[in-house]
Protein backbone atom coordinates (compact mmCIF):
# COMPACT_ATOMS: atom_id res chain seq x y z
CA UNK A 1 0.00 0.00 0.00
CA UNK A 2 0.92 3.71 -0.52
CA UNK A 3 0.68 5.81 2.28
CA UNK A 4 0.84 10.08 2.82
CA UNK A 5 1.23 10.93 6.38
CA UNK A 6 0.89 14.64 6.99
CA UNK A 7 3.13 15.64 9.57
CA UNK A 8 4.28 19.15 11.33
CA UNK A 9 7.30 18.18 13.00
CA UNK A 10 9.12 15.47 14.07
CA UNK A 11 10.88 17.21 16.90
CA UNK A 12 11.65 14.89 19.87
CA UNK A 13 8.42 13.55 21.90
CA UNK A 14 6.45 10.48 21.98
CA UNK A 15 3.78 11.30 19.95
CA UNK A 16 6.24 12.08 17.46
CA UNK A 17 8.51 9.05 18.01
CA UNK A 18 5.28 6.81 17.27
CA UNK A 19 5.39 8.25 14.06
CA UNK A 20 8.62 7.33 13.10
CA UNK A 21 8.50 3.68 14.45
CA UNK A 22 5.46 3.03 12.76
CA UNK A 23 6.63 4.49 9.29
CA UNK A 24 9.90 3.19 9.46
CA UNK A 25 8.11 -0.01 10.62
CA UNK A 26 5.65 -0.02 7.26
CA UNK A 27 8.49 0.90 4.96
CA UNK A 28 10.46 -2.09 6.42
CA UNK A 29 7.60 -4.48 5.67
CA UNK A 30 7.52 -3.08 1.93
CA UNK A 31 4.94 -0.74 1.67
CA UNK A 32 5.58 2.73 -0.02
CA UNK A 33 5.53 5.52 2.70
CA UNK A 34 5.71 9.20 2.21
CA UNK A 35 5.99 12.21 4.78
CA UNK A 36 4.84 14.88 4.05
CA UNK A 37 5.96 18.14 5.72
CA UNK A 38 6.54 21.66 5.76
CA UNK A 39 9.46 23.15 4.34
CA UNK A 40 10.69 24.19 7.99
CA UNK A 41 9.58 20.91 9.60
CA UNK A 42 11.99 19.54 11.82
CA UNK A 43 13.64 15.46 11.99
CA UNK A 44 15.17 14.76 14.84
CA UNK A 45 15.01 10.76 14.17
CA UNK A 46 16.60 8.60 11.67
CA UNK A 47 13.53 7.94 9.17
CA UNK A 48 13.43 5.59 6.54
CA UNK A 49 10.19 6.38 4.44
CA UNK A 50 10.47 8.95 1.99
CA UNK A 51 10.65 12.79 2.96
CA UNK A 52 8.04 15.35 0.89
CA UNK A 53 8.66 19.08 1.81
CA UNK A 54 5.79 21.22 1.06
CA UNK A 55 6.92 24.61 -0.69
CA UNK A 56 4.95 26.92 2.14
CA UNK A 57 5.14 26.72 6.01
CA UNK A 58 1.72 24.89 5.70
CA UNK A 59 0.92 21.85 3.93
CA UNK A 60 -1.60 21.84 1.15
CA UNK A 61 -3.83 18.97 -0.01
CA UNK A 62 -2.01 19.97 -3.50
CA UNK A 63 0.95 18.63 -1.64
CA UNK A 64 -0.10 15.01 -1.42
CA UNK A 65 0.78 12.48 -3.95
CA UNK A 66 -1.37 10.06 -4.87
CA UNK A 67 -1.73 6.88 -2.62
CA UNK A 68 -4.03 4.40 -0.91
CA UNK A 69 -4.07 5.73 2.64
CA UNK A 70 -3.77 9.23 4.06
CA UNK A 71 -3.28 9.14 7.69
CA UNK A 72 -3.47 12.49 9.65
CA UNK A 73 -2.55 12.93 13.29
CA UNK A 74 -2.89 16.62 14.82
CA UNK A 75 -5.76 18.06 14.32
CA UNK A 76 -5.11 21.22 12.11
CA UNK A 77 -3.70 18.31 10.13
CA UNK A 78 -7.06 16.63 9.62
CA UNK A 79 -9.10 18.96 7.21
CA UNK A 80 -6.32 19.28 4.87
CA UNK A 81 -6.09 15.29 5.24
CA UNK A 82 -9.52 14.99 3.99
CA UNK A 83 -9.61 17.52 1.83
CA UNK A 84 -6.78 15.34 -0.10
CA UNK A 85 -8.96 12.33 -0.18
CA UNK A 86 -11.79 14.30 -1.52
CA UNK A 87 -9.72 14.24 -4.51
CA UNK A 88 -8.82 10.89 -4.89
CA UNK A 89 -5.33 10.59 -3.21
CA UNK A 90 -6.14 7.97 -0.25
CA UNK A 91 -8.84 7.31 2.47
CA UNK A 92 -8.29 9.18 4.78
CA UNK A 93 -7.40 7.69 8.72
CA UNK A 94 -6.72 9.54 11.92
CA UNK A 95 -4.16 8.36 14.27
CA UNK A 96 -5.14 10.15 17.12
CA UNK A 97 -2.18 10.39 19.07
CA UNK A 98 -3.50 12.34 21.32
CA UNK A 99 -7.04 13.66 22.79
CA UNK A 100 -6.34 17.75 21.88
CA UNK A 101 -9.45 19.08 23.31
CA UNK A 102 -9.22 18.68 26.89
CA UNK A 103 -5.84 20.06 26.71
CA UNK A 104 -4.35 22.03 24.32
CA UNK A 105 -5.81 25.49 22.95
CA UNK A 106 -8.48 25.61 19.68
CA UNK A 107 -10.37 23.46 21.39
CA UNK A 108 -13.24 25.28 19.22
CA UNK A 109 -11.02 23.79 16.19
CA UNK A 110 -10.06 20.21 17.62
CA UNK A 111 -13.12 18.73 19.19
CA UNK A 112 -15.30 19.29 15.88
CA UNK A 113 -12.64 18.00 13.86
CA UNK A 114 -13.21 14.01 15.12
CA UNK A 115 -16.19 14.62 13.39
CA UNK A 116 -14.38 14.79 10.03
CA UNK A 117 -13.66 11.06 9.34
CA UNK A 118 -15.10 8.05 10.50
CA UNK A 119 -11.89 5.60 10.31
CA UNK A 120 -9.81 6.69 13.50
CA UNK A 121 -6.78 4.77 15.80
CA UNK A 122 -6.21 5.29 19.16
CA UNK A 123 -3.58 4.43 21.79
CA UNK A 124 -5.72 3.05 24.76
CA UNK A 125 -8.79 1.65 26.27
CA UNK A 126 -9.33 4.66 27.81
CA UNK A 127 -8.79 7.21 24.98
CA UNK A 128 -11.05 4.98 22.88
CA UNK A 129 -13.53 5.14 25.26
CA UNK A 130 -13.30 8.84 25.72
CA UNK A 131 -13.40 9.90 21.70
CA UNK A 132 -16.69 6.97 22.00
CA UNK A 133 -18.66 8.70 24.36
CA UNK A 134 -17.66 12.09 22.98
CA UNK A 135 -18.10 11.60 19.31
CA UNK A 136 -19.86 8.15 18.58
CA UNK A 137 -16.99 6.56 17.33
CA UNK A 138 -14.85 3.12 18.35
CA UNK A 139 -11.47 3.68 17.21
CA UNK A 140 -9.38 0.55 16.73
CA UNK A 141 -6.29 0.77 19.38
CA UNK A 142 -2.99 0.77 18.38
CA UNK A 143 -0.69 0.63 21.27
CA UNK A 144 2.53 2.48 22.45
CA UNK A 145 5.84 0.50 21.98
CA UNK A 146 9.51 0.14 22.65
CA UNK A 147 12.25 0.40 21.05
CA UNK A 148 15.04 -2.26 20.87
CA UNK A 149 17.61 0.14 21.68
CA UNK A 150 16.39 0.27 25.51
CA UNK A 151 17.30 -2.25 28.13
CA UNK A 152 18.17 -3.03 31.00
CA UNK A 153 22.46 -2.92 31.07
CA UNK A 154 21.99 -3.90 35.19
CA UNK A 155 24.85 -0.93 36.01
CA UNK A 156 22.93 0.74 38.68
CA UNK A 157 25.75 -0.85 41.28
CA UNK A 158 28.46 -0.06 39.01
CA UNK A 159 27.84 3.62 39.02
CA UNK A 160 28.59 3.95 42.98
CA UNK A 161 26.56 6.67 43.10
CA UNK A 162 23.43 7.93 45.45
CA UNK A 163 19.95 7.22 45.02
CA UNK A 164 19.17 8.46 41.92
CA UNK A 165 15.77 9.75 41.60
CA UNK A 166 14.93 10.55 37.91
CA UNK A 167 12.28 12.32 35.52
CA UNK A 168 11.46 13.91 32.44
CA UNK A 169 10.92 18.01 32.06
CA UNK A 170 10.50 19.55 29.05
CA UNK A 171 10.25 23.54 28.59
CA UNK A 172 6.97 24.99 29.58
CA UNK A 173 7.59 28.70 27.80
CA UNK A 174 5.03 27.24 24.68
CA UNK A 175 2.57 26.91 27.35
CA UNK A 176 1.49 23.55 26.50
CA UNK A 177 2.79 21.61 29.36
CA UNK A 178 0.55 21.96 31.82
CA UNK A 179 -1.39 18.30 31.71
CA UNK A 180 2.49 17.40 32.78
CA UNK A 181 1.85 18.58 35.99
CA UNK A 182 5.82 20.22 36.36
CA UNK A 183 5.32 22.41 39.05
CA UNK A 184 4.15 19.87 41.20
CA UNK A 185 6.28 17.47 40.23
CA UNK A 186 9.27 19.75 41.07
CA UNK A 187 7.37 20.55 44.41
CA UNK A 188 7.40 17.02 44.97
CA UNK A 189 10.79 15.88 44.38
CA UNK A 190 11.69 19.41 46.23
CA UNK A 191 10.06 17.71 49.37
CA UNK A 192 12.03 14.46 48.89
CA UNK A 193 15.23 15.92 48.85
CA UNK A 194 14.83 17.46 51.54
CA UNK A 195 13.59 14.62 53.64
CA UNK A 196 16.84 12.65 52.18
CA UNK A 197 19.23 14.97 51.08
CA UNK A 198 21.94 12.47 49.71
CA UNK A 199 19.48 11.27 46.88
CA UNK A 200 20.29 12.86 43.26
CA UNK A 201 17.04 14.65 41.68
CA UNK A 202 17.74 14.02 37.90
CA UNK A 203 15.84 15.66 35.12
CA UNK A 204 15.50 14.15 30.79
CA UNK A 205 15.12 17.00 28.78
CA UNK A 206 15.47 17.17 24.76
CA UNK A 207 18.13 19.12 24.00
CA UNK A 208 16.72 21.41 21.56
CA UNK A 209 14.01 22.27 24.22
CA UNK A 210 16.75 22.64 27.30
CA UNK A 211 18.86 24.94 25.08
CA UNK A 212 15.99 27.20 24.76
CA UNK A 213 14.04 27.54 28.13
CA UNK A 214 15.38 29.98 30.35
CA UNK A 215 13.26 28.43 32.80
CA UNK A 216 15.42 25.37 32.68
CA UNK A 217 18.92 26.44 32.23
CA UNK A 218 17.65 28.74 35.72
CA UNK A 219 17.06 25.57 37.46
CA UNK A 220 20.24 23.71 36.71
CA UNK A 221 22.12 27.01 37.40
CA UNK A 222 20.90 26.52 40.72
CA UNK A 223 22.92 23.40 41.13
CA UNK A 224 19.84 21.41 43.33
CA UNK A 225 19.27 19.38 39.98
CA UNK A 226 21.26 17.35 37.26
CA UNK A 227 20.45 17.79 33.73
CA UNK A 228 20.95 15.58 31.14
CA UNK A 229 20.27 16.40 27.70
CA UNK A 230 20.43 13.22 25.53
CA UNK A 231 21.44 13.24 22.00
CA UNK A 232 19.82 9.66 20.74
CA UNK A 233 18.42 6.73 22.00
CA UNK A 234 21.46 5.60 23.28
CA UNK A 235 21.96 8.07 25.71
CA UNK A 236 18.40 7.75 26.68
CA UNK A 237 18.76 4.27 27.31
CA UNK A 238 21.95 5.22 30.25
CA UNK A 239 20.34 7.95 31.77
CA UNK A 240 17.02 5.83 32.41
CA UNK A 241 19.16 3.02 33.24
CA UNK A 242 21.15 5.32 35.64
CA UNK A 243 17.79 6.02 37.50
CA UNK A 244 16.74 3.77 40.40
CA UNK A 245 13.12 5.44 40.51
CA UNK A 246 11.46 6.75 37.42
CA UNK A 247 8.72 9.38 38.28
CA UNK A 248 6.01 10.84 36.18
CA UNK A 249 3.17 13.20 36.96
CA UNK A 250 1.24 13.71 34.07
CA UNK A 251 -2.32 13.76 34.27
CA UNK A 252 -3.53 13.57 31.13
CA UNK A 253 -1.52 11.32 28.51
CA UNK A 254 -3.50 8.56 25.77
CA UNK A 255 0.10 6.38 26.21
CA UNK A 256 2.56 7.90 28.34
CA UNK A 257 5.63 6.33 27.01
CA UNK A 258 8.47 7.62 29.30
CA UNK A 259 7.45 5.12 32.28
CA UNK A 260 7.47 2.90 30.16
CA UNK A 261 10.55 2.82 28.84
CA UNK A 262 12.07 3.52 32.10
CA UNK A 263 10.61 0.17 32.96
CA UNK A 264 12.24 -1.81 30.50
CA UNK A 265 15.38 -0.11 31.65
CA UNK A 266 15.17 -1.42 34.95
CA UNK A 267 13.64 1.80 37.25
CA UNK A 268 10.81 1.44 39.99
CA UNK A 269 7.97 3.54 38.51
CA UNK A 270 5.89 6.20 40.60
CA UNK A 271 3.44 7.90 38.25
CA UNK A 272 0.16 9.51 38.88
CA UNK A 273 -2.66 8.16 36.52
CA UNK A 274 -3.10 9.54 33.13
CA UNK A 275 -5.45 7.82 31.79
CA UNK A 276 -3.61 5.97 29.35
CA UNK A 277 -1.12 4.93 31.53
CA UNK A 278 -3.12 2.29 32.99
CA UNK A 279 -2.61 -0.03 29.88
CA UNK A 280 0.84 -0.60 31.62
CA UNK A 281 0.88 0.61 35.41
CA UNK A 282 -0.55 -2.05 38.05
CA UNK A 283 -0.49 -0.38 41.30
CA UNK A 284 1.87 -2.13 44.22
CA UNK A 285 2.31 -4.97 41.21
CA UNK A 286 4.93 -3.38 38.66
CA UNK A 287 4.46 0.30 40.21
CA UNK A 288 3.46 2.90 42.92
CA UNK A 289 0.38 4.78 40.96
CA UNK A 290 -1.77 7.69 42.61
CA UNK A 291 -4.85 9.81 41.75
CA UNK A 292 -3.54 13.68 41.61
CA UNK A 293 -6.44 14.41 44.41
CA UNK A 294 -4.24 11.94 46.51
CA UNK A 295 -0.95 14.53 46.17
CA UNK A 296 1.25 11.73 47.63
CA UNK A 297 3.58 11.48 44.48
CA UNK A 298 6.60 12.42 46.35
CA UNK A 299 5.14 10.03 49.53
CA UNK A 300 5.63 7.65 47.28
CA UNK A 301 9.56 8.40 45.61
CA UNK A 302 10.05 8.02 49.72
CA UNK A 303 8.46 4.70 50.23
CA UNK A 304 10.69 3.33 47.57
CA UNK A 305 13.52 5.10 49.43
CA UNK A 306 12.63 3.76 52.67
CA UNK A 307 12.10 -0.08 51.11
CA UNK A 308 15.02 -1.00 48.65
CA UNK A 309 13.11 -4.71 48.78
CA UNK A 310 9.65 -2.82 46.98
CA UNK A 311 12.23 -0.79 45.32
CA UNK A 312 13.87 -3.70 43.74
CA UNK A 313 10.52 -5.81 43.56
CA UNK A 314 8.64 -3.18 41.82
CA UNK A 315 11.35 -2.86 38.84
CA UNK A 316 11.86 -6.39 38.03
CA UNK A 317 7.98 -6.47 37.52
CA UNK A 318 8.04 -3.73 35.83
CA UNK A 319 10.98 -4.97 33.21
CA UNK A 320 9.25 -8.03 32.76
CA UNK A 321 5.83 -6.62 32.20
CA UNK A 322 7.29 -3.82 29.48
CA UNK A 323 8.80 -6.71 27.44
CA UNK A 324 5.39 -7.18 25.64
CA UNK A 325 5.27 -4.06 24.13
CA UNK A 326 7.13 -4.11 21.17
CA UNK A 327 7.25 -1.58 18.18
CA UNK A 328 6.67 -4.49 15.89
CA UNK A 329 3.59 -5.06 17.68
CA UNK A 330 2.64 -1.89 17.26
CA UNK A 331 3.35 -1.94 13.38
CA UNK A 332 1.80 -5.43 12.89
CA UNK A 333 -1.26 -3.93 14.45
CA UNK A 334 -1.48 -0.34 12.57
CA UNK A 335 -1.41 -2.52 9.74
CA UNK A 336 -4.18 -4.90 10.24
CA UNK A 337 -6.67 -2.27 11.44
CA UNK A 338 -5.96 -0.28 7.96
CA UNK A 339 -6.41 -3.86 6.66
CA UNK A 340 -10.04 -3.70 8.53
CA UNK A 341 -10.79 -0.30 7.59
CA UNK A 342 -10.33 -0.43 4.00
Amino acid sequence: MQFTFPILTLSHGGAQRMLVELTNGLTDLGHQVNLLLPVDGAISYDVRANVIRSSHMNIHEHDFPPGDVIVSNYYTTVPIAQAASQQGKGVHVRLSLCYEPPFLPDNGRSFPSYHITEHLIVLSRWQQELIRLNHGITGSIVPIGISSSFKNMNIRHSLQEPLNITAILRKTERGFSWHREQDYLIEQLDYVKSQYPDVNINFISPPDEFNTSEILQRMKATGKYRFFTPANDEELCYHYNGADIFVSSSIFDTGSLPGLEAMRCGAALVCVYSGGNMEYAHHKKNCLLSYRYENRLGEDVIRLIRDPNLRTKLAEQGERYSRKWTWENSVRLFEQAITDLL
